[in-house]
């Protein structure tokens, strides 16, 4: 009987594992699946603004035209000649354009704190069917809206849902996969449902557009997000209230509400991971807006080259994030993400001396399978750093269980921490590249950023050795002054295994 129960228990996580993989999917598709429509869709908005300007504050997921899907007259390149009084005008007009592009960003990132919080009261089911809902309003939005403000709410919601569904799909499978292998293996998994989401919605998004009109990519989205909804209905725990179980005169309640954020925060070795999972990440965000304007100047590619280009990338990316998880444990996570981030670094260096499209692809390749790697050997990290500052807290607080003691709330807390560092990226990246690129050329900009990863990997060597001499020290002297401490010796190894 015992064993029918764990059966079942590894079959129902299994199924909720999938749940997250889906709802990762089709958040990454409802981003990119807009790529081919939105400059088009912005022109019938603004039709004084020229295309030219629309695309140079595409700023995100920057693909001008993928199979067809964008008329001729969109894909202009910027004129050469001395600027008009007429198109100075029409420059002002950038603005609305700019924030309409970096609402879904903005929102993002001011919500996953919010929702970090929130999963101490509400758990993460709750939030991960609130996000797919906004997926699926943002869906219809996008699909029957007409006017810019329709547009500029339907990202503002996507943003909101995808803080959701980012935060507490990580944090959820974190709390099914207690193993630190298993662990690994099946949030590198998920993860790679974002590449998935890329892959497919580009393409998908342009068929659709061209075959049956703006409207229909959205209407399958929101098909797909309502489905979504059921499957959640039916495998999630949708009734999960958290209560504060403790007195309210107790000190541990406050003390509990601190201990979800600033431990976290004041831990050296997560500031580093998440500064990891950062300036990776950034090498992206730059890239994308900066990358096809270099292209334009230099390669002159092909239109559709243009949007192929980022293939790759989202190629690497599902490899990286579905095949190194378990190669990440089993070799040590902090060893494996230090040689993915030299090859992102010297993919970022490389990609300025392509002299055809052809030859961007291995350096994309050799940069989406770095910040893949990345990815699955610093995340699931994240909730290993979080159990060890847990069983710190239980043995101090002796005969607290798990929710009591804020072990939930803290992967909450570290994910949100992990996805405010992604949306900074890809917030900060794009603008800083932008005004850099003019100035010293997008060459040096894009070497200096793949120097600044490679430097990054003596920090968190270093941070790694730090936290391996804490727990050899505090192991033998049973101090507990570490933050990844344990006295128990077989926890112990678990712990170094993970960070060696």
């Amino acid at each position: 009987m015992l064993s029918l129960d764990c059966s079942n228990m590894r079959q129902c996580r299994v199924v909720v594992a999938m749940v997250v993989y889906i709802s990762f999917f089709l958040d990454n598709m409802l981003l990119t699946v807009i790529v081919p429509i939105l400059p088009d869709y912005l022109v019938q908005f603004h039709d004084k603004v020229p295309a030219s300007v629309i695309y140079k504050n595409f700023s995100l997921h920057y693909v001008p035209k993928l199979i067809g899907a964008v008329s001729e007259a969109v894909v202009v390149v910027q004129p050469t000649n001395p600027p008009t009084d007429r198109e100075l005008a029409m420059e002002q007009e950038n603005g609305s354009i700019g924030i309409l592009l970096g609402v879904k960003a903005l929102v993002q990132l001011l919500a996953n704190p919010l929702v970090g919080s929130g999963t101490a009261r509400f758990g993460y089911c709750v939030p991960i069917t609130f996000g797919t809902f906004n997926l699926l309003l943002a869906s219809l939005i996008f699909g029957f809206g007409t006017s810019y403000t329709s547009l500029f709410v339907a990202r503002a919601i996507h943003g909101v849902g995808s803080a959701c569904i980012g935060v507490c799909g990580m944090s959820l499978v974190a709390q099914l996969y207690t193993e630190p292998e298993r662990r690994s293996k099946v949030m590198g998994t998920v993860l790679g449902a974002m590449a998935v989401g890329v892959l497919v919605g580009y393409p998908f998004g342009g068929i659709a557009y061209e075959i049956a009109g703006k409207a229909a990519p959205f209407h399958v989205l929101a098909v797909m997000c309502a489905g979504n909804l059921l499957l959640q209905y039916f495998q999630l725990d949708l009734s999960t209230y958290r209560r504060n179980v403790m007195p309210r005169d107790s000190s541990t309640t406050t003390e509990d509400n601190r201990a979800t954020w600033w431990p976290l925060l004041s831990h050296p070795l997560i500031l580093v991971v998440v500064g990891g999972i950062w300036i990776s990440t950034s090498a992206m965000a730059i890239l994308e807006p900066c990358l096809p304007i270099w292209m334009i100047s230099q390669l002159h590619p092909k239109k559709w080259q243009l949007g192929t280009v980022f293939i790759p990338d989202s190629i690497g990316y599902w490899l990286g994030t579905n095949f190194f998880g378990s190669i990440a444990y089993r070799y040590g996570q902090i060893r494996v993400s230090i040689v993915a981030l030299l090859l992102v670094g010297s993919s970022c260096i490389l990609i300025p001396s392509a002299n055809t499209v052809v030859g961007l692809l291995l350096p994309h390749l050799g940069l989406g399978l770095g910040i893949g790697v990345v990815d699955a050997a610093l995340v699931p990290l994240l909730a290993t750093l979080v159990d060890s500052q847990l069983s710190i807290q239980l043995d101090q607080d002796v005969g607290l269980s798990v929710e009591e003691s804020g072990g939930e709330h803290g992967y909450g807390a570290v994910y949100a921490i992990q996805q405010i560092a992604v949306s900074v990226a890809y917030s900060l990246a794009p603008i800083i590249g932008g005004e850099l690129v003019p100035v010293i050329g997008f060459a040096t900009v894009l070497r200096a950023l793949g120097v600044l990863n490679i430097l990054y990997i003596a920090p968190l060597a270093c941070s790694s050795l730090r936290n391996s001499v804490g727990c050899l020290v505090s192991s033998s002297k049973k101090q507990q002054d570490f933050p990844l401490a344990s006295s128990e010796p077989s926890s112990y190894r678990r712990f170094y295994n993970t960070l060696e």
